[in-house]
């Protein structure tokens, strides 16, 4: 059997790339499914890197390897304490995207793994995004555009009148964070006024609430900007929803398990609250059929940093958190759960 030449070059390459790598005494990185295009460039030279999607039997290369995989670059492979297990010499799982809650970082930690993410270069890309997702929903720019596509304005007349406006509304932010700070700073200017809800407070000029349920009552917007896991799953809740009221619009840029999706059908579709606009689902990218239908929503296919210039930057974040921790032995931005392991 004759094979193409185009496949036996490639395979020659990739058996050289690795020989030099071994001959070199290269730190081994394991990148369990794809990733951005850049990461891999971004490392050729400063380790092996092992593609284990692209190997056939993946659990022999982790047995074989499992001694001396140094580090895990991963954009969205679930890694808990017994995935670790099977990689004792690992030391780094440098994770794309600032939302990390696939990785247990507290099951790292205790294993004195170190955990990165790739905070700050999305900031101001999913800020726009949040921001641009409650104009469309409080003014229904998504159903008006439907309206005069579907041929209703010339056929029925001027899209109704909606009943919301962006200016003078109060928001509560859920999470004032980095992104958070940067939707308070593009909000302000419509007159919107801003609260915020954390575990404890900051040093900002916001009011805060210790509760949850009544900043929601104070507000007529929540913003929810917090991450995910365990912890805040289902934080906004019936309970939140009743309390923000008929006039209450929540917009989602953080996880979907953040809210109890079935609950928020049920307050969409009896107006408990007014509208939700959403870039996250609780089993994304499954979607509640319900949140389809509803004529009171919004929805985004979680595109909150998904442009090219933003998602580079994660990935050459990415990179620089590998080879400055396999250089130095400090990343660059390591999860909190992390840095009581760092110099």
């Amino acid at each position: 059997m004759k094979v193409p030449v185009q496949m036996l070059v490639g395979f020659l390459a990739r058996v050289a790339a690795v020989d030099k790598d071994e001959a070199m005494g290269l730190p081994v990185v394991l990148m369990p499914g794809p990733m951005h295009e850049a990461v891999a460039p971004g490392l050729d030279g400063h380790c092996e890197l092992i593609r284990l999607w692209e190997e056939s039997d993946p659990d022999a290369v982790l047995a074989a390897r499992r001694d001396e995989i140094v580090a895990v670059a991963t954009g969205g492979t679930a890694i808990d304490g017994p995935y670790l297990d099977r990689l004792p010499a690992v030391r780094l799982v440098a994770s794309f995207g600032v939302g990390y809650d696939r990785i247990d970082a507290t099951a790292a930690a205790e294993r004195g793994v170190v955990v990165t993410n790739t905070p700050g270069v999305l900031d101001d890309e999913v800020a726009d995004t949040a921001l641009g997702l409650l104009l469309m929903t409080v003014r229904e720019l998504g159903q008006a555009e439907r309206y005069l596509r579907d041929g209703n304005w010339a056929d029925g007349g001027p899209y109704p009148l909606t009943r919301a406006t962006m200016h003078g509304r109060r928001m509560g932010i859920l999470g004032l964070g980095r992104i958070g700070q940067a939707i308070a700073d593009r909000v302000q200017p419509f007159g919107i006024t801003v609260a915020y809800h954390n575990r404890s407070p900051k040093d900002v000029e916001y009011q805060y609430y210790p509760s949850l349920v009544e900043m929601a009552a104070a507000v007529d917007i929540l913003m929810i900007v917090i991450p995910g896991g365990d912890t805040t799953r289902h934080l906004v809740n019936a309970e939140v929803l009743k309390a923000l009221g008929p006039d209450g619009i929540v917009i989602n840029v953080a996880r979907g398990t953040v809210i109890d999706e079935q609950a928020l059908v049920d307050a969409l579709r009896t107006n408990t609250i007014h509208a939700a606009g959403l870039d996250v689902f609780e089993h994304e990218p499954k979607v509640h059929p319900d949140l389809l239908t509803l004529p009171n929503t919004v929805l985004l296919p979680h595109v909150g940093s998904a442009t090219v210039p933003t998602r580079t930057a994660m990935a050459n974040l990415v990179v620089q958190n590998l080879t400055t921790y396999l250089t130095t032995g400090t990343p660059l931005t390591p999860v909190p759960e992390s840095t009581r392991l760092l110099p």
